[in-house]
């Protein structure tokens, strides 16, 4: 993959998210979820802003470009989506982080390494590690000036820079195992982007829920997870039931997993990146004589 289908395999990760229903708490095409700011077309328009950031990030990635330049692409990323979105924030998490994942590829594809989930991990943490370790220490130290640094803060919590600094534990060993484990047993697309979903929301300190909930709310939403994940999850008959019965729930305690909604995206992104690399070796063994 070079760098523009990197950013277009971005771009459909976070599609897929948008539209994935049921989601606890979250916006998607059927209803706005716990929200009153946004609705399915304002991630439309989001996207469409970022469409040419993630590409750009990536080729970033790929000329070994310093923590500073990547986060520059971002800041200037989050003020086209805030003016597409007439200041809502729809995807600042997955600026973040990942537009760090695309330009971990840039780099590997540069490099001529293969694009998979343990190399894009290995080569965040040996690239641009120790600065997302510095800015983590910067922000926990410094006067905060984000909803999620207030209260990651106040609570102790994790942040998503904490996750970025340990490459993102919580995708690598939670998420994305649980979607492509539920791949793998046979469900479909949909089940399993459930299934992923509902294995972050029941560890990850999501600090959009405690924004709007406080460690009370998370408690709520890690215990509904893990009661769903416990029962059998998608494996349930009335899993469907199950969950929209829990959207409802989170909606009315005004309750939003945003943080396990971006996990999800970005465990998409490498799933399409795994499910690419197996295509070409299967491909590259088609060719080798007998």
């Amino acid at each position: 993959m070079h760098s523009q289908q990197l950013g277009r395999a971005a771009v459909r990760a976070l599609y897929a998210e948008i539209s994935l229903e049921p989601k606890p708490g979250l916006v998607s095409f059927r209803d706005c979820g716990s929200h009153v700011d946004m609705d399915g077309s304002t991630f439309l328009r989001s996207l469409f802003a970022l469409r040419g950031y993630f590409p750009r990030i990536a080729q970033a990635g790929a000329q070994g470009a310093s923590f500073a330049v990547l986060q520059s692409l971002g800041k200037a990323a989050e003020v086209r989506m805030l003016a597409a979105t007439g200041g809502v924030n729809t995807h600042r998490g997955a600026v973040f982080g990942l537009g760090l994942l695309c330009a971990s590829a840039g780099q590997l594809q540069a490099q001529g390494l293969p694009l998979t989930p343990m190399t894009v991990r290995a080569v965040l943490l040996s690239t641009w590690g120790d600065a997302l370790a510095e800015r983590a220490k910067a922000t926990r130290l410094a006067m905060p000036i984000s909803n999620g640094q207030r209260v990651t803060q106040r609570y102790g919590l994790r942040s998503a820079g904490d996750e970025a600094a340990q490459a993102f534990p919580t995708l690598f060993d939670t998420t994305l195992p649980a979607l492509q484990a539920a791949l793998a047993s046979g469900a479909s697309a949909r089940a399993a982007r459930v299934q992923a979903l509902l294995a972050t929301m029941a560890v990850l300190d999501d600090t959009n829920v405690v924004h709007r909930g406080g460690l009370e709310g998370l408690r709520f939403v890690q215990s509904s997870a893990r009661r769903f994940l416990d029962m059998g999850g998608i494996r349930q008959a009335d899993w469907l039931i199950q969950v929209r019965s829990m959207h409802a729930d989170f909606v009315q305690r005004s309750l939003s997993p945003g943080g396990a909604a971006d996990v999800l995206a970005s465990a998409c992104w490498l799933a399409e990146l795994s499910a690419a690399a197996k295509a070409n070796s299967h491909d590259a063994a088609m060719l080798l004589p007998i």
